[in-house]
């Protein structure tokens, strides 16, 4: 029975190109979930969109002196271009920087005061004398009260993942002009956090399936008590205030970015021509939500947000939230105001798509922090790519297109050693499709290449190229054979490498997608029909040359790991 899946991926801010961390964070496991389940003939929308409105936009809006409007404009360009070429498949990536969104945004707003949630009080904020003006919190920055981390922002420490407040921190400092703000009273809005917390602790510890990293640090954020939380502040960027008399100051991004996963919907909806299709995937208690996201982002997924919904009311509350640790690069933190981050735009100026695919799902930071570092990469391309499955597809059918007329060759009666080799095939493909099922993109990654590794084995040992001249019908059955499990390593691979799997299905004489093939056994083996004509075939993979390494970590001002 079909499936209906919700995926939502974090919003990146709408302020530079996008780095290798952001895609083995969340967006390169989304689009493997993703494209693994439309496979499935599951119902699918995955959504996402540029946040537009964070203090990281009119941050770099102000040191380019142009439009935060501007901003957006550019850099949410770059993004559709990056999906595009990397083969991340959103059904809809829009900004938050929309009429849809803002009506959403309102509806929500004006749902949760009308029930008592959001209510009217004072703060204090950050004012800074030089500047003259209510700081943003990310304009505050200062050691974090909590791991004493000395670049911690004023809504959240990236060290240890707490969200904060600008007072929280110690020795708090602007980030514009260097000085010691003041702090001083101003009227907001806020969010009755402090009203779910029993309701989300319940709800948690039901959540088994849940990663480990995910659920613990939940259930301790809530042990811990939750405090109620401004959700406006003063800006002029951003969603309005639905109210009069608060033209000066706006939603804050935390709370109105999260409400995108349900405008997306709508808009999503909206642009099908089926206005209420939205509601499947938010009011069908059948459907499964998952929020892909990078660490720093789950208190926003697993107690903010679903606050708001538990709040709002007849919305499906997230199912799983497969939160990914961090990656780092060439051992250091990526940092973006330092120029330490592989940009994803110019990777895809020099390589394939697939390479860094691959090296992303191998080396997932799904339980703990994983490095990146270019002398790795080039190994893995080189070793595990086109050594061990690029070079079993190649010698496959290069083989056979050579001595059986460009075919697939007609197998005669199966050995012991043919019916393990395909009895391993139908195991295998069992154990992926669970592995991506439960979101354990890494482990289903690693049973992909464990059985292309055994496919070259049980190929030395049957050796069709010698067998063909004293026995042509045994070398077809080998080959037929290795052909079948090459049908299923390329299936298992489609939500990975989706431009590989192509070009393999195509090698492999069939028209249409990759993505239109079954998950199932006996059906592609069955597709590897005796006769059926093949197609020119050609490595799927580059060699890199060890210079690639060194030439790129010179970029980075470092030697090749």
């Amino acid at each position: 029975m079909a499936e209906r899946i919700f995926i939502g991926v974090a919003w990146p801010y709408a302020n530079g190109p996008l780095h290798l961390g952001h895609i083995a964070g969340c967006y390169l496991a989304a689009d493997i979930f993703a494209r693994y389940h439309r496979m499935h003939g599951n119902d699918v929308l995955m959504v996402s969109g540029s946040d537009s409105h964070g203090t990281p936009i009119t941050i770099r809006a102000e040191q380019e002196g142009i439009t935060p409007l501007q901003v957006l404009e550019k850099y949410h360009a770059q993004f559709l271009d990056t999906w595009q070429k990397l083969g991340i498949s959103f059904d809809l990536f829009t900004t938050t920087h929309t009429e849809n969104h803002q009506r959403v945004v309102h509806d929500v707003f004006s749902a949760l005061k009308e029930r008592g949630y959001i209510y009217p009080g004072m703060m204090l904020l950050a004012y800074c004398p030089g500047c003259q003006r209510f700081l943003p919190d990310r304009y505050v920055e200062g050691a974090c009260p909590h791991c004493g981390y000395q670049r911690a922002r004023g809504d959240q420490c990236d060290a240890c993942g707490r969200t904060l407040d600008p007072k929280d921190l110690v020795s708090p400092r602007c980030i514009l002009s260097g000085g010691t703000p003041e702090f001083r009273e101003s009227e907001h809005f806020f969010l009755k956090l402090s009203a779910f917390q029993e309701p989300l602790l319940q709800w948690t510890n039901q959540q088994n399936h849940w990663r480990a990293n995910v659920r613990n640090f939940t259930r301790r954020y809530l042990e811990d008590g939750l405090k109620d939380r401004a959700i406006t502040r003063d800006l002029s960027w951003g969603v309005p205030v639905p109210l009069e008399g608060y033209d000066d100051k706006r939603i804050y991004v935390w709370f109105e970015a999260v409400i995108g996963y349900l405008s997306a919907a709508i808009e999503w909806a909206q642009r099908q021509g089926q206005d209420n299709r939205w509601q499947d995937f938010w009011k069908d208690p059948n459907t499964r939500s998952y929020y892909f996201i990078g660490k720093d982002n789950i208190p926003f997924h697993t107690i903010i947000w679903p606050a708001m919904i538990l709040g709002y009311g007849g919305l499906n509350l997230p199912y799983d939230v497969p939160a990914n640790e961090f990656l780092s690069l060439e051992g250091r933190k990526f940092s973006t105001s330092q120029n330490w981050a592989v940009w994803v735009p110019d990777y895809l100026e020099r390589f394939d798509p697939d390479p860094l695919r691959y090296v992303m799902s191998i080396n997932m930071p799904e339980s703990g922090d994983t490095d990146f570092s270019w002398g790795e990469f080039v190994r893995r391309n080189n070793e595990e790519l086109v050594a061990t499955y690029g070079n079993l597809v190649n010698r496959v059918l290069s083989f056979t297109y050579r001595n059986f007329d460009g075919a697939v060759p007609t197998p005669g009666p199966l050995s012991p050693a043919d019916q393990a080799m395909l009895q391993s095939a139908r195991g295998a493909l069992a154990a992926i499709d669970q592995h991506i099922y439960q979101c354990r993109f890494k482990a289903g990654i690693t049973q992909v290449f464990t059985l292309a590794r055994e496919t070259n084995q049980y190929l030395d040992s049957r050796a069709p190229w010698r067998a063909i001249r004293a026995n042509k019908a045994d070398a077809a059955t080998s080959l037929w054979v290795a052909i079948a499990v090459i049908n299923c390593l390329k299936v298992a691979l489609a939500p990975y490498l989706p431009f590989t799997s192509q070009r393999l299905h195509e090698f492999l004489g069939l028209d249409g997608k990759v993505e239109s093939e079954q998950w199932d056994f006996d059906s592609l083996v069955a597709a590897a029909a005796p006769g059926r004509k093949l197609r020119q075939p050609l490595p799927l993979f580059t060699k890199l040359e060890p210079s690639v390494a060194e030439e790129e970590a010179q970029r980075l001002g470092v030697k090749a790991g």
